[in-house]
């Protein structure tokens, strides 16, 4: 018998001053049963430092989501479409190859990819060559300290407030916060 995900809710609210975006978020994750909460903390993070983007982009017009994720490795982590079903930011977290990072930077007009993992530094020295000719590609490295820190946030209910200013993203619970400060390596 298959595992299944574990659904989380989380109520969100995100405090964007260096974009001047300010909204609560609904969401849902499903984590999928291979996935950890360290891992699914960081979806939740790229989703929060890119929100404003429903604003700054789109104008309000478009859908910020997860995506199948681990479900479906052809699908992004999270994804922000246009109302015509545009892909205009797609998100990878972890240490994903260069093929599927290709594929995807020629479907989104932008890309990231949210690595974390203590060996990070080893998956960026051998692949951030073979990425490098992929303009619409950033890579960010969330500390581990501050990954492993997010884990201990992860509720099946959660009730968070994202604050970010001056590139910081402040992510707490009402009694714990934690500060992530990704670093770009492109």
């Amino acid at each position: 018998m298959a595992l299944k995900s574990t659904i989380f809710k989380v109520n969100l609210q995100v405090a964007d001053i260096d974009h001047g975006y300010y909204a609560d978020h609904q969401l849902t994750l499903a984590r999928h049963p291979s996935e950890t909460d360290e891992r699914m903390m960081v979806r939740l993070v790229a989703l929060a430092r890119n929100a404003h983007a429903l604003q700054t982009v789109l104008a309000g017009d478009g859908t910020l989501a997860f995506g199948a994720g681990l479900s479906n490795p052809d699908d992004p982590d999270v994804w922000l479409r246009d109302f015509t079903g545009r892909t205009r930011l797609w998100i990878e977290v972890g240490q994903p190859e260069d093929k599927p990072l290709t594929r995807a930077c020629s479907k989104a007009d932008e890309v990231q990819v949210y690595c974390f993992h203590h060996a990070a530094e080893v998956w960026w020295r051998g692949i951030g060559t073979k990425l490098s000719r992929l303009q619409n590609l950033s890579v960010f490295r969330v500390p581990t300290g501050a990954s492993q820190a997010l884990a201990a946030l992860a509720q099946r209910s959660m009730q968070l407030q994202a604050t970010i200013q001056e590139g910081t993203l402040m992510l707490g619970d009402g009694a714990t916060t934690v500060d992530i400060e990704p670093l770009r390596w492109k």
